[in-house]
């Protein structure tokens, strides 16, 4: 188990299966699916260590055997480490928890098809600075947009969370959406029970409802490689060199 959260550590699930972009998932894990010339995580391994992390654990599932034969044990100067679900996938929560013994005791979870373009060091940051917290999530102003808003915010507390279908009705209180990027604590992970399937929006859910769920508003949009418009987008801000990482 780790003792400490030197180097800054990020958590990446990569264990999905891509169905929304099936057949290329098929044989390919999304973390591989090339955007604009590259394999994804390379690409998003690269802006994670340019943000100033160190290490990074990658939770697989998926054809996991091909991510670590892609990237190997070091990327980009990142040590990596794998945390596998086994033969049976274990949802974003259940995959956290499996990677138990590799986690530090603060960390920054993120999912292995997002791109985003601000400081991913913001949230561990945050959650450092306000001891009574649990997390520190990432959320940008969405009101239905990009994806349906899953997360209503009241300062800077996460005071409501709900996982919901794109094609869902509105709910004008949602007027937030998870942007992908969340720093947590280690003992968050250890409440949660061994090798049981879980999605992570039960841990989202619960940490808004005790008032122990930190919000960290972002401004500049997400990218996201699960969709085929959602790739598109992508390339076209690489090719235009739209790595607008938020300032300030």
């Amino acid at each position: 188990m780790r003792a400490d959260a030197s180097p800054p550590q990020a958590v990446i699930l990569a264990g999905g299966l891509g169905t929304r972009m099936r057949p290329r998932t098929e044989r390919t894990p999304k973390f591989l699916l090339p955007v604009a010339g590259r394999p994804f995580g390379a690409w998003l391994l690269e802006r994670i260590a340019a943000a100033g992390f160190g290490e990074v654990v990658l939770c697989v599932g998926h054809l996991g055997d091909a991510v670590r034969g892609a990237m190997g044990d070091r990327f980009a100067g990142l040590q990596l480490h794998y945390a596998d679900d086994g033969p049976a996938l274990l949802g974003t929560a259940g995959a956290l928890r499996r990677a138990l013994p590799h986690l530090a005791p603060v960390f920054l979870m993120t999912y292995g098809d997002s791109y985003l373009p601000f400081d991913y060091l913001a949230p561990l940051r945050d959650l450092r600075t306000h001891p009574g917290a649990l997390g520190t999530m990432a959320v940008y102003r969405n009101e239905g947009r990009l994806d349906a808003s899953n997360t209503a915010i009241s300062g800077d507390l996460v005071v409501r969370y709900e996982k919901r279908r794109a094609d869902a009705p509105p709910d004008a209180a949602l007027d937030h959406i998870d942007y992908g990027a969340t720093a947590l604590r280690r003992e968050v992970v250890e409440a949660l029970p061994a090798d049981a399937p879980l999605g992570f929006e039960v841990v989202q859910r619960d940490l808004a409802s005790r008032g122990r769920l930190r919000a960290l508003a972002v401004s500049a949009r997400f990218y996201e490689i699960g969709s085929e418009q959602g790739l598109r987008d992508l390339e076209a801000a690489l090719a235009a060199g739209a790595e607008t990482e938020e300032r300030g």
